[in-house]
């Protein structure tokens, strides 16, 4: 499924970290990995642009830091007898981010949500956000930036019924599948979107009756590849049901859909998946 997975990088612990996710997916996956450093071209261009010698002062700078971000990747991925590629770009990070995955037919992104501070920062959570909610690829985020187990026991697929949840579907369950890991299928009906003025019971129910055929489908898909599948529906604010859940019940993956159900009906929607993104102790798979 995952033939090549592009990884950027600024050298940040958090991007060192989904490196390394991506490195774990990569040897499971057989793929190949592509290394991407974009250097911000607005903080050596616009800034100094009355001084083209500072600029190229810096821009020389930026290189080298690049490279050297660079070259501790692929140390990694020697270690572990990955193949890989590595490239430094020019540009608007988020942009150059989704033209490079175009261009070399990406399968997988690996980013983190914090890179570094400040005004020589190059990726950071803005970046990864604008790369989950505006590209096609399918984004695994992380925000963790020190740990040693990366395999998965339990990955989450949060559903609304929509179509990209039942993408994600499928790219849960592939990793599940390798990893021999127990599926859970969560879905949550939303307490805000329900208005003062409807049978607020008769509604639930309605909503309920739509979360268990969105569960469902996850169950069919799990137990089609032979995977042990748990199910939820809960109640609340979803973004914080899911956060909640995974920490109960020792979620290692959440995979869930960028886009929900739009109008009164949805339970899961692209805020959600942000804020998932944004907070998650986990890593995060997102498919649009």
């Amino acid at each position: 499924m995952y033939d090549t997975i592009l990884v950027p990088t600024d050298g940040s612990s958090g991007a060192k970290a989904a490196a390394q996710y991506g490195l774990n997916l990569a040897s499971t996956f057989n793929s190949d990995v592509r290394f991407l450093s974009v250097i911000d071209e607005w903080s050596y261009s616009s800034a100094l642009s009355n001084f083209d010698s500072l600029a190229d002062d810096q821009r020389d700078a930026l290189e080298e830091r690049a490279t050297g971000n660079l070259r501790s990747l692929e140390e990694l991925a020697t270690k572990f007898d990955i193949p890989f590629a590595s490239e430094i770009k020019h540009g608007t990070p988020h942009k150059t981010i989704l033209n490079d995955a175009d261009e070399h037919d990406i399968d997988l992104v690996a980013m983190g949500t914090h890179g570094r501070t400040g005004l020589d920062r190059y990726l950071l959570g803005s970046v990864t956000e604008r790369v989950v909610r505006t590209g096609d690829v399918p984004v695994l985020t992380t925000r963790i930036t020190s740990n040693d187990h990366f395999s998965y026991e339990d990955v989450l697929i949060p559903t609304d019924g929509s179509d990209a949840a039942n993408t994600a579907i499928g790219h849960g369950l592939a990793i599940a599948n390798q990893y021999d890991a127990t599926v859970h299928a969560l879905s949550v009906v939303d307490m805000g979107d329900i208005p003062t003025s409807f049978n607020v019971a008769a509604l639930i129910e309605a909503w309920k009756g739509d979360c268990e055929q969105a569960v469902s489908e996850v169950v069919d898909a799990a137990e089609s590849h032979g995977l042990d599948v748990v199910t939820e529906i809960h109640q609340g604010t979803p973004y914080r049901a899911i956060k909640s859940y995974v920490k109960n019940e020792g979620i290692d993956l959440v995979a869930m859909g960028t886009h929900g159900r739009e109008g009164l009906d949805r339970y899961l929607i692209g805020s959600v998946t942000a804020r998932t993104v944004r907070t998650s102790e986990v890593p995060v798979l997102t498919v649009g």
